[in-house]
């Protein structure tokens, strides 16, 4: 088989994540499967597109970002969510070491169960340097654990009388991706989705902060900060589209475009792990995510069941 029909199914599969066939999960999976069967080309720099296109994706998230609206909600509930947030990558960094797993895919999941799973890391991995494998390890048990909680939340919701509100707040703050989320809140009901969707919003902003502290806390042995850039013009295209909102559907279109280019990139990061990378890696990553995951999701609910 030549190089070209041998790379033919990576570029076939790189296409149709650009259509609506294809979720993040599963552009994870196609690229996943493709790099263990040897069907992703060497000769293209995959690492270094990837890097590049998160960047771009990120901003273009942030044309989707009511910031009136994220900031009404920051205002009113400050205290839960940078409690819900720094106590999380607080725990995470002291479980991560207690199992003994690798910093930065430690912290990378962290991040992603902090705030918003998978654009989360995508915005803090650059800012710690983190690896391609690192990378594709902690978005793999993120959406492990998503899926898994766009079943098992409203189950437990019921099981416990939970009332609208209540509910939306706590999927907002345990569950991992906005997509699960919403999944989540509107089997729940319409006040658990609009408390949910907005909380979720507000949470999204505290991209910013995180990752340039996360900077400033992987900075190397010359003392020097790896600044991740992207994360400025994520503010200004928040800042736009709120100044400017007369050009709401110019922003709409690109906030549709980047969570689509959003989705390739995690086909890519994909590329970049196979079954012999997870097996070397060993149950660490999953453990912890799903302890940590428990533990924010208990902590929580406890929280709100009783104020």
């Amino acid at each position: 088989m030549n190089s070209l029909s041998k790379s033919s199914p990576f570029w076939i599969a790189a296409t149709i994540c650009l259509t609506p066939l294809i979720s993040s999960p599963t552009a994870l999976v196609i690229g996943f499967l493709l790099a263990s069967l040897g069907l992703v080309p060497t000769t293209v720099n995959l690492a270094k597109i990837t890097k590049k296109l998160l960047a771009y994706s990120i901003v273009g998230l942030g044309f989707g970002i009511q910031f009136q609206q994220a900031l009404a909600v920051t205002s009113d509930g400050i205290g839960l969510i940078v409690a819900t947030i720094m106590g999380t990558l607080l725990m995470g960094w002291w479980l991560a070491k207690l199992l003994g797993l690798n910093r930065e895919t430690g912290y990378l999941i962290s991040s992603g169960t902090a705030i918003c799973g998978g654009s989360a890391i995508a915005a803090v991995a650059p800012a710690i340097q983190a690896k391609d494998d690192q990378v594709g390890l902690a978005l793999a048990t993120v959406f492990i654990l998503n899926s898994i909680a766009l079943f098992v939340f409203p189950v437990i919701g019921h099981a416990l009388n939970l009332d609208q509100t209540t509910f939306g707040t706590w999927a907002a703050i345990a569950i991992h991706d906005t997509s699960s989320v919403v999944g989540a809140a509107s089997s729940y009901g319409e006040q658990a989705l609009t408390t949910a969707t907005t909380l979720k919003l507000a949470r999204a902003l505290w991209i910013i902060p995180v990752a340039l502290f996360s900077a400033f806390l992987f900075r190397n042995d010359s003392k020097k900060i790896t600044i991740p850039y992207f994360i400025f013009f994520y503010c200004a295209a928040i800042a736009v589209s709120d100044f400017l909102p007369q050009f709401e559907l110019v922003y709409q279109a690109i906030f549709d475009i980047a969570k689509r280019a959003l989705v390739v990139c995690l086909f890519l990061i994909g590329c970049g792990i196979s079954f012999g990378k997870l097996k070397s890696a060993g149950p660490k990553p999953l453990l912890f995510g799903v302890i940590l995951w428990g533990l924010i999701s208990a902590s929580s609910l406890a929280w709100l069941t009783l104020h």
